[in-house]
């Protein structure tokens, strides 16, 4: 195997036996040669991996939690929470940057810890990245086929109950039950159509995602530029709602919570770093790509955030589509409805597709490493695509439909790396570096674990019981076929 590790002199495990602990913390030599890069397509730019990341960020979060996180939590101030939000995704942004530009692998915060952290750690990131990609694609398709059926009524074309919702659901006591319709056909099928053209070529799929990016964003700052007008600044007072003497309703614990709440829409970067086999100049445009994307979203969600909240008082965007509550007490920009919903539409499709893009790659990576059978690793011939991976990850998006986010504790995971890395390789060169990085990595990681305290019990113990499966899996699998010890 020409990429073989030498685990003697990279530092790895030596030949002779070691205790189970010491080869859970084992690191992956970082001058291993890149799993995969022979066999993907080196087609990505800068400004492509800036639209991936802004596929993955500018979705439904924008539509939605802009207005109902202010009616519930922040009030007018749901700005300040979105610049908090910003703030803690930027220190991470910039250790992503770092990572990704010194060391350009497919695997994200996955081979990050990997190299830095250990095997075992590296396993329960990765095993909770694929969670979180699955999960986040599952979840909007059901988004999309909702909008998409709502603007074939418009249009007078109306489909059967039955193929457009789930045949499970949850009662008021949240228990399991029938709906009595058979599948959601819409939701299947956005999946299927944006797995196959993810299979057939990741250049295909930047270019529709970059039209995609191009036509919401465009639909975004035109609903800010007409609702500039209907903006009553007298809707921003009080700028801070005082508190209700529930904690993270109004107040400051409501700015704060806010945050924490928007964190999660501000994480697409994680994506445009599992392509960095695919960029063309992964040192130079990986950066730029991961900071660029980070930045724009903050612009725009913002944007968004100060105008609704000045359209119409705060309390009245607790809506599932608060963007449409603004436009429609305002009969002027009733134009702009037909709109919205192209922009809600072209969001979630970016963010499915972008989502079903992440995750093949996190496999390949963990698959090359041995911890996942090798057939999950193979490469188109043809398309230069992780195909088969692909195919798994968009079978089990169609299947899955709990939420819960987990990538914020990959982020402070990625955060305290890139000092160990510091520490372990000083010399080694770095396109990127993160500024004033002790004070910069330690305040990113506190800062992505205290956006942690927002997660409810029951996302705890969903999280439990899919960490408890995964490690088990690496017990009986991963542990014994790592290529750190054959």
């Amino acid at each position: 195997m020409s990429d073989a590790i030498d685990i003697n002199k990279s530092g790895g495990l030596p030949s002779e036996p070691r205790s189970v602990l010491r080869q859970l913390l084992a690191v992956r030599p970082i001058d291993a040669a890149p799993a995969g890069k022979a066999r993907l397509k080196q087609v990505l730019s800068a400004r492509a991996l800036i639209a991936i990341g802004l596929g993955a960020t500018i979705g439904s979060g924008i539509f939605v939690l802009t207005g109902t996180v202010a009616s519930n939590h922040s009030g007018p101030a749901i700005t300040l929470s979105l610049l908090i939000a910003a703030f803690g995704g930027g220190l991470a942004a910039l250790c992503y940057s770092e990572f990704a530009a010194f060391l350009p692998v497919p695997g994200s915060a996955y081979s990050y810890t990997y190299a830095t952290l250990g095997e075992a750690l590296a396993w329960f990131i990765g095993w909770n990245l694929l969670l979180e990609y699955a999960i986040s694609a599952s979840a909007v398709a059901v988004s999309w086929s909702a909008y998409v059926v709502s603007l074939l009524a418009d249009a007078h074309i109306h489909l059967p109950a039955a193929l457009v919702n789930a045949p499970l659901g949850v009662d008021a006591h949240d228990h399991l039950i029938t709906t009595g319709a058979i599948v959601n056909v819409p939701a299947v099928l956005i999946i299927a159509a944006m797995t196959v053209l993810l299979y057939v070529g990741v250049r295909w799929s930047a270019h529709a995602n970059t039209l995609m990016v191009a036509l919401k964003v465009g639909i975004i700052i035109i609903i800010v530029l007409a609702g500039l007008s209907y903006v009553t600044p007298a809707n921003w007072r009080p700028y801070v709602p005082p508190n209700t003497g529930t904690f993270g309703h109004f107040g400051w614990s409501g700015v704060l919570q806010g945050a924490a709440i928007i964190f999660f829409s501000y994480v697409g970067f994680d994506t445009a770093s599992t392509t960095a086999l695919e960029a063309r100049n992964p040192q130079r445009d990986l950066p730029v790509g991961i900071l660029g994307a980070l930045v724009i979203s903050a612009v725009l969600y913002v944007a968004m955030a100060s105008v609704l909240t000045g359209m119409v008082p705060y309390p009245k965007l607790d809506s599932d589509a608060p963007v449409a509550v603004a436009l429609d007490a305002h009969p002027q920009l009733a134009w702009l409805s037909p709109l919205l919903k192209m922009g809600v539409i072209a969001g979630m499709t970016s963010v499915i597709l972008t989502s079903l893009l992440g995750q093949p790659r996190i496999l390949l990576s963990m698959a090359d490493d041995g911890l996942l059978p090798p057939l999950i690793s193979r490469c188109h011939s043809r398309f230069k695509t992780p195909h088969v991976a692909t195919v798994f990850t968009g079978i089990g998006a169609a299947l899955i439909a709990a939420v819960f986010p987990l990538d914020v504790l990959a982020f402070a995971v990625v955060c305290i790396g890139v000092l160990v890395l510091r520490k372990t390789r000083p010399d080694a060169y770095r396109p990127f570096r993160v500024p004033w990085a002790p004070f910069t990595c330690t305040l990113g990681a506190l800062v992505c674990l205290a956006m942690t305290l927002a997660l409810s019990n029951e996302t705890w113990i969903r999280l439990l019981v899919w960490t408890i499966l995964g490690m088990s899996i690496y017990a009986f699998y991963g542990f014994r076929h790592s290529r750190l010890r054959q």
